[in-house]
């Protein structure tokens, strides 16, 4: 989430199907075959679990937001006083969201929350349980992974998409000099459509390497519709990167019954292969992010393709637009 994506890439993704992407290749497999590489195969243990008020200890950023969106991100006190970050009880759910009432002029800044897990990780199983993900005109949601010194350290983006967006886009952005690319002559290794296959990133060509989902709940309006559901991305320095989506009706048991073992699951939506990509040179000390931005470089560039009305700087005036700009987080682990 770090960067905005490739223009060209932004239009076809939001303006037309999957089936008639320019560029886009499917790599995926008649079957869901077992993935059963690496350590895939083990059953997992909970190194840490958040739930609830968990995430009002993570660390509220507020710095500029570094996507030149319209935010402005709050403190913990700030974002609690005004109720943009609680714990909704009845549930037990953990509830982010964007001010959906201020008046905010057209190109202002909207008040929003972006939240940084105080741990970082160099590798495990992560699972995000979400019952709602922010949605609307101008909004930039995402859940993500960051280390030191980008692009150093890497980035990468489990969760994310812009505007009126009904795939999920599963990015790794690489800094090094070794090697990190989408291996597309494995076939049946994800069901994803890649985007682009170089991982390198800099300042000025931060694309990343891409894979869009094609399942239409795993993003925006149809996760939520779904009753949202389950994001799970195994990091393997040894074997890759994996990452799937479970509708709410489709989570399979051993993730309820917290013993995830990745090898039942099937073919993940994306995939990046250690054979094409040197994982732990290129990823290492990262922290998890949760935020939602609004219009900057991505959503805003892509604004205009998107089906939304007016500009997104126009959008950004309009508080009841953001409603449903909220994540609703029913937990997220880590298991090693």
């Amino acid at each position: 989430m770090r960067l905005p994506i490739h223009a060209l890439l932004l239009d076809l993704l939001v303006a037309i199907p999957l089936s008639t992407l320019v560029g886009a290749h499917s790599i995926a497999s008649s079957s869901r075959n077992e993935v059963a590489r690496g350590s895939a195969a083990k059953t997992y243990a909970v190194q840490d679990w958040y739930q609830d008020s968990d995430f009002l200890g993570w660390s509220f950023f507020t710095g500029k937001d570094p996507t030149n969106g319209n935010v402005n991100y709050l403190s913990m006190d700030d974002a609690t006083s005004q109720g943009l970050a609680y714990v909704d009880w009845t549930d037990n759910t953990f509830v982010m969201e964007v001010d959906s009432w201020s008046t905010v002029p057209a190109g202002g800044q909207r008040n929003s929350v972006r939240i940084t897990s105080n741990s970082v990780y160099n590798g495990g199983l992560f699972i995000l349980d979400a019952a709602a993900m922010p949605v609307g005109c101008g909004t930039w949601p995402s859940f993500w992974t960051n280390g030191p010194n980008w692009p150093m350290a890497g980035e990468i983006d489990i969760v994310e998409g812009i505007n009126n967006q009904a795939n999920n886009q599963m990015t790794l952005h690489s800094g090094t000099s070794n090697p990190c690319t989408i291996d597309v002559a494995s076939h049946g290794t994800f069901t994803g459509h890649y985007l682009n296959t170089n991982c390198y990133s800099t300042e000025n060509a931060d694309s990343g390497c891409s894979i869009l989902d094609t399942d239409t709940s795993s993003f925006g309006y149809g996760f939520n519709a779904a009753g949202g559901g389950v994001f799970a991305f195994l990091w393997d320095n040894s074997a890759g990167m994996s990452m799937w989506h479970f509708a709410r009706g489709d989570i399979p048991a051993d993730i309820t019954n917290k013993a995830p073992t990745p090898a039942n699951w099937g073919t993940p939506a994306g995939f990046w292969s250690s054979a094409t990509c040197d994982i732990a040179d290129n990823f290492y000390d990262h922290s998890m992010i949760l935020d939602t931005t609004i219009c900057g470089g991505w959503a805003g560039g892509a604004y205009g393709n998107s089906g939304c009305p007016g500009t997104c700087s126009d959008m950004v005036a309009n508080a009841t637009n953001f409603a449903n700009a909220k994540w609703v987080i029913n937990y997220l682990a880590v298991y090693q």
